[in-house]
């Protein structure tokens, strides 16, 4: 089993370690990392974790294996090569980093530590999104041509003004920071690269915090097109369609972090539904950062589209500032 440490015990470290531990015998939380320990000491008590004020302090302990961050966007990079350095695999909440060069830095450093890199984008784990990948694979949807989603939710109301959730270096793409990459990583894991991308950003419901109104198209190095929007300043909900040459496939609901039914329609056919068992998606991301650990299996997104996300969300940036397609190296 892989002893790690949850590094934040805020409410997204807390929902981690709530959905795996003592639910699998692949990984073990032992120790939590929180700024104010106090704060965590319950939630520390009732899983049976030592709890500890310095990141370093968890990196130096050499009877942990792995750190899981559920920090601030800001510091993942830096976080990520501090444990790599010490010897430490690594998963980290999405987004991976918010620069390419940066999140490159940090995929090197565990390369060269020949330690796991993991960023947390559970939809991999979705039954229908793989299923949606080997209808693409196989034919039976025909060419791809286009992708479209949206991931939309009340996040700017959530916060006061002072979290770490409303500054803007947090959240540069407003909605697309947080939210968006899991639908950028989905296009990435059904269609491989994109060459390109427009942005248009706004803020237009609060006088501070994010941008709560973002768009976007892009084009992948394949031919096809695609679109999302993030909307974080409304109700929850989200939706992602592809479309092939045979027919189309949509995903989507309220709730994000159950298991997906999926939809299928077929040219000149009647649409299906297929229905999957419940099952936690956080736990089989971590499940599957175990697994490349032991070397049973490759996580399941790899450094090189992490790193790649990272470059669309720098391009989505640049080209909302400056109302330019902006090319994707």
């Amino acid at each position: 089993m892989i002893r790690a440490a949850i590094v934040g015990a805020g409410r997204w470290g807390q929902n981690l370690v709530e959905c795996t531990q003592g639910k699998t015998d692949r990984i073990r939380f032992t120790t939590g990392v929180a700024r104010t320990p106090e704060r965590a000491a319950s939630f520390a008590s009732r899983h049976g974790l030592a709890l500890v004020n310095d990141y370093a302090k968890a990196l130096a302990d050499p009877s942990i294996d792995a750190v899981v961050l559920a920090t601030p966007h800001t510091q993942h990079a830096e976080q990520v090569i501090a444990a790599a350095r010490a010897g430490k695999h690594v998963f980290t909440d999405k987004p991976f980093a918010l620069t390419r060069a940066s999140a490159e830095a940090a995929a090197k450093a565990c390369a060269d530590a020949g330690r796991v890199l993991a960023v947390g984008f559970n939809w991999r784990y979705q039954p229908a999104l793989q299923e949606i990948r080997r209808m693409l694979r196989d034919g039976r949807l025909g060419r791809l041509l286009h992708i479209e989603g949206n991931f939309n939710g009340p996040s700017v109301y959530r916060f006061p003004q002072e979290h770490w959730r409303q500054q803007r270096e947090e959240g540069p793409a407003g909605g697309m920071t947080g939210r968006g990459v899991h639908l950028v990583d989905s296009m990435l894991y059904l269609a491989g690269p994109i060459d390109s991308v427009f942005a248009q950003s706004a803020r237009l419901t609060l006088d501070y915090g994010l941008d709560d109104t973002t768009s976007m198209l892009f084009r992948f190095t394949n031919g096809a097109g695609g679109y999302l929007g993030t909307v974080i300043a409304t109700a929850e909900g989200w939706r992602m369609q592809v479309f092939g040459s045979k027919g189309w496939a949509t995903v989507g609901a309220i709730p994000h972090l159950h298991t997906w039914s999926l939809t299928t329609c077929m040219v000149n056919a009647q649409p299906t539904v297929i229905d999957y068992p419940q099952a936690s998606t956080e736990r089989a991301e971590l499940e599957g950062f175990a697994d490349a650990i032991e070397g049973r299996a490759p996580y399941a997104c790899s450094p090189d589209d992490a790193v790649h996300g990272v470059a669309v969300l720098e391009a989505i940036v640049k080209s909302a500032q400056s109302g330019q397609r902006e090319p994707i190296a």
